[in-house]
């Protein structure tokens, strides 16, 4: 068979296939999931956290300083996502994806957030200020959170010995784009604010609200009501 008789074949297995789906009460690992056909449906929030402006870095910094850079980040995300819950699923790049199921999935990730952010603020940004003082002549240590909540449906894409688990549904698309976003360092869906408990949406002080609404976003040709934070929280 040739690479082309073969990708005709695959892409035609797929399209075929009907789907074996069930709901998921934990987040599944890739090999809980059939490849061939199987889906697992999760209410979930869905956490995306995005180092801002790796280009620069990548194409004004050395690469071992860059490497250096980008690892930290993930590495203080990791620790900051699974303690507060997440079951970290994909990195791509400088990005981080982690998934909240639970009672109290939106509150966690709000938390995680507002943790990353000040991890961000008073670790990593005075860390690189002191290793590389002239780091910030080319580049600024930011980055973007994006969180929201909803129904997804996890498969498998790939080939056998190349896979690797898949996330399909507003949720994770919408979480994706707000991290993007570079208005302020966090967004999150109304979905999720509205869910989210007290403490989580008043600081520590009581003063003000940790939370702001920002315009409408369009994801997808939807228009989404989205809230931002620039907080920090002290894990």
């Amino acid at each position: 068979m040739t690479v082309r008789d073969d990708v005709i074949a695959g892409v035609e297995d797929v399209l075929d296939a009907d789907w074996s789906v069930r709901k998921g009460t934990v987040i599944p690992e890739t090999d809980d999931v059939v490849l061939k056909n199987g889906a697992v449906r999760v209410d979930a929030t869905y956490f995306y956290a995005d180092l801002a402006d790796s280009s620069t870095l990548g194409h004004q910094v050395d690469a071992e300083i860059a490497g250096r850079v980008i690892r930290a980040y993930l590495n203080a995300a990791s620790r900051i996502l699974r303690n507060y819950g997440g079951a970290i699923r994909s990195f791509d790049g400088d990005r981080v994806m982690a998934i909240y199921i639970g009672k109290s999935k939106n509150t966690d990730a709000a938390r995680a957030a507002l943790a990353l952010n000040w991890a961000v603020d008073f670790v990593l940004a005075p860390a690189l200020k002191t290793k590389w003082p002239d780091l910030r002549d080319v580049w600024t240590t930011k980055h973007g959170v994006g969180i929201d909540t909803g129904e997804a449906l996890l498969v498998r894409g790939g080939v056998r010995d190349n896979n690797d688990l898949v996330s399909i549904g507003s949720a994770p698309n919408v979480a994706a784009k707000l991290s993007a976003l570079r208005c302020a360092d966090l967004h999150i869906t109304d979905r999720v604010h509205d869910r989210l408990a007290e403490s989580s949406k008043i600081s520590s002080d009581g003063s003000e609200s940790r939370w702001k609404t920002h315009d409408r976003i369009e994801v997808g040709g939807v228009n989404h009501r989205v809230y931002w934070s620039n907080y920090g929280w002290k894990p």
